[in-house]
């Protein structure tokens, strides 16, 4: 008898994630392997023939497709670093503060953060380089209000600035999901931790960062791993606001808008589906290997804080 209701929970089971899986396997499963076929092949006139790796050796050794390859690469690895930098610091700062029981209107403060993160980056990525505009954008006027006018520069259009102005303002629009991470963890802490703190007389900041920093450094763990994975799928607020070239002069370029270029062509470039797949296949292995590090070798040592 038990062993047929388990038979049924297992069936149960199934049929429920039955759904899922299918739609996950249509939409990830079998492009992402599709994908890496592509890359194995090239084209031959009008057919295609298998070249192994070759695809990968021209993309790291090629001067034609190293020096954009690497550009791109070490683009996408600043963007990363400052996101953990800026927003993840920012982002858990806000959580402590609005999870202070005597801080007032912390809802109210929690909304207008987070609304920019359900904002379109083509409505982000077009606001912003307006307002950054030297000839038509309220900043300059702004900062001549409080004096300030000098230290205006464009800096959307200047390849020192521009990548790290585009990482500021991912920053801004981004910097509500580890403040909500990190505050439900900070409320996730039991109250008999926070008493028994107290009781030692410790608190406020210090009470922060020697009980409840600790405790939530596996959110944290998350929240990194989560940052390296958008920052290296980033596209869309490049595009939309320095276009398919990632101007000034590929300064803003990254593995998403190198990918696009290749894959479907620009201009009077036409696409290559086959090194498209390559660059799509390195940024896979990129992300495989992030996490892969982040599960087995980060993990693994923060699960001690875990209640």
């Amino acid at each position: 008898m038990e062993g047929t209701q388990r038979r049924r929970r297992r069936w149960h089971i199934a049929v429920f994630l039955a759904p899922a899986m299918l739609v996950y396997t249509a939409i990830m499963i079998l492009p992402l392997f599709g994908t890496l076929q592509l890359s194995l092949f090239t084209a031959d006139g009008q057919s295609r023939v298998f070249a192994g790796l070759d695809n990968f050796r021209r993309l790291f050794l090629d001067p034609r497709w190293s020096a954009s390859f690497w550009n791109a690469l070490g683009n996408n690895f600043w963007f990363f670093i400052i996101h953990m930098l800026v927003q993840n610091p920012i982002g858990i700062g806000l959580a402590a503060l609005l999870s202070s029981p005597k801080l007032r209107f912390s809802a109210f403060y929690r909304t207008a953060i987070f609304i920019p993160t359900i904002l379109s980056f083509v409505i982000v990525g077009f606001t912003w380089k307006l307002i950054l505009s030297p000839l038509w954008g309220v900043a300059p006027n702004l900062l001549d209000l409080v004096g300030l006018k000098s230290l205006f520069t464009p800096w959307l259009g200047k390849e020192q600035y521009a990548l790290t102005t585009l990482g500021l303002i991912s920053v801004w629009q981004f910097v509500g999901i580890p403040m909500m991470l990190i505050y439900a963890a900070l409320l996730s802490i039991p109250d008999e931790v926070i008493e028994a703190a107290e009781c030692d007389g410790i608190t406020g900041m210090s009470q922060f960062w020697k009980i409840k920093l600790p405790l939530i450094l596996p959110s944290i763990g998350i929240i990194s791993v989560l940052t390296f994975v958008g920052n290296f799928n980033a596209f869309d607020l490049i595009y939309s606001a320095q276009g398919a070239l990632a101007g000034p002069n590929y300064s803003t370029d990254i593995l998403g808008t190198f990918l696009y270029r290749t894959f479907f062509g620009f201009q009077l470039q036409t696409g290559d589906p086959y090194m498209g797949s390559t660059i799509a296949s390195m940024m896979f292995f990129i992300i495989l290997a992030g996490v892969c590090l982040y599960l087995f070798a980060i993990q693994t040592r923060l699960r001690r804080y875990q209640f």
